[in-house]
C-alpha cells in the first residue's frame, strides 16, 4: 500500500516541472503520464493489488487534435 500515492506525487512533480520548463501544458501532461508508466514498469509497487495505478496512467493521445469531437472543420470536406 502506498505505491500508487508515491507514483502520483512523483508524477505530479515531473509534470509540473516540465510544464514550467517548457511553457507547454501538453508536454507537462505527457511527462506526468510517462512518469506514471515508468514507475509502474520499473518498481511494480502498486497499491490496492495493482488495480489503482493502472487506472491512473493516462492515454497515449495527449497531442491529438480534438479527439473527442470527431473531425475538425478543416478536415471535413465539402
Amino acid at each position: 500500500f502506498g505505491g500508487s500515492q508515491r507514483a502520483t506525487v512523483l508524477s505530479a512533480a515531473a509534470g509540473s516541472a516540465t510544464s514550467i520548463a517548457t511553457g507547454n501544458s501538453n508536454a507537462g501532461l505527457s511527462a506526468w503520464y510517462l512518469s506514471m508508466y515508468l514507475h509502474k514498469e520499473a518498481h511494480g509497487r502498486l497499491g490496492f493489488f495493482g488495480y489503482d495505478l493502472q487506472d491512473q496512467c493516462g492515454a497515449a493521445n495527449v497531442f491529438s487534435y480534438q479527439s473527442d469531437e470527431g473531425l475538425p472543420v478543416e478536415l471535413r470536406g465539402p
